[in-house]
């Protein structure tokens, strides 16, 4: 039987009402962004007691990107007993995807078919994935057999299949860099963006002043903690297409090389302010260590113009990926 609806409830969430513990993933490719998706899922179901073991297999050919490499780092930080995240480090890389569940060490159903572990996979509209059950026991061995070619994205030398993630009409490299050629990538990414779709977003409001109990001031208010922070959108952004809807997870590197997991929320339906769902804070803490201030601190007006800039510019770089610039010169 192929699957080829809801494939996201399906795979990845149904075949926990069978008390199974574990899901073993193979993967070509995967995203930061889906890995929380997934995980925040689970809370939202009260479901504590599954791990989740990820192996991307075409690290070794195509590498990674800085904003996938850190958020799969800092997921593992966070979810210490649930999930572990692996890359392929040997030739030939693997395309494969399958999705393997046990129940107490045991393997109990299998799926294999085309979609990675992605939320344009599992959760978008823009392409048409499918998935069928295969044998358990082979699967197992498969997934056995590549572990063992593999390295947790947390060991120092998985830092040698980082890639600058660059925009699509240019020539993806297919070779590892060495630390040196690494930073100097680095130091080129914002210049590679300049093809890239972009917009600019206020810090300010409508009136161009502060929010003061808004914006990067929303824990600015009693009974709160006074780092939490959003991102407001003005309407003609957030009722566009450039950020993904309201209900996906997207993974935001910065010009500093920090990597946040973001979503699109607020009141407004549409998801008219952009936050970091797992903790509101961490926006806050970081806008107030660029500015130099310090942690809970208010933020005002004269603080960004010191800085040398009232507003952020992010860059699409693909439906589950964006870079934000808040650099000056």
């Amino acid at each position: 039987m192929i699957l080829k609806d809801d494939l996201f409830q399906s795979v990845l969430i149904n075949p926990i009402k069978q008390k199974n513990d574990e899901l073993l993933i193979v993967t070509g490719y995967a995203t930061s962004a889906m890995a929380f998706h997934h995980l925040q899922e689970l809370i939202k179901l009260n479901i504590k007691d599954v791990q989740i073991k990820l192996l991307i297999g075409m690290t070794s050919l195509d590498g990674i990107s800085y904003g996938n490499h850190n958020g799969f780092k800092s997921i593992m930080g966070e979810f210490k007993n649930q999930f572990e995240c692996s890359y392929l480090s040997s030739y030939p890389p693997v395309h494969s995807k399958i999705y393997i569940w046990r129940k107490e060490g045991k393997p109990t159903i299998s799926f294999l078919g085309s979609a990675n572990y992605t939320q344009t996979a599992f959760l978008g509209t823009k392409q048409r994935e499918v998935l069928t059950q295969c044998d358990e026991k082979n699967a197992i061995h498969y997934f056995d057999d590549l572990i063992d070619d593999s390295i947790y994205c947390t060991h120092p030398d998985a830092e040698d299949f980082l890639q600058a993630i660059q925009p699509k009409s240019l020539v993806r490299r297919k070779r590892r860099l060495t630390r040196a050629q690494r930073r100097v990538e680095k130091q080129n990414l914002r210049s590679s963006f300049s093809n890239l779709e972009s917009v600019s977003v206020s810090l300010l409001d409508r009136d161009s002043e502060i929010h003061k109990k808004a914006g990067l001031n929303w824990g600015q208010r009693q009974g709160r903690e006074p780092n939490q922070a959003y991102i407001q959108l003005s309407p003609e952004i957030y009722r566009g297409d450039f950020f993904p809807i309201r209900s996906t997870h997207f993974t935001v590197l910065t010009d500093d090389d920090r990597t946040l997991i973001c979503t699109r929320a607020q009141k407004n339906p549409m998801g008219a302010a952009i936050e970091t769902p797992h903790n509101n804070s961490l926006l806050g803490e970081y806008f107030r260590s660029r500015l130099g201030l310090a942690n809970g601190a208010f933020v005002n007006k004269e603080d960004l113009e010191k800085y040398g800039r009232t507003n952020v510019t992010f860059y699409k770089i693909d439906d589950e990926n964006y870079y934000m610039d808040f650099s000056v010169e």
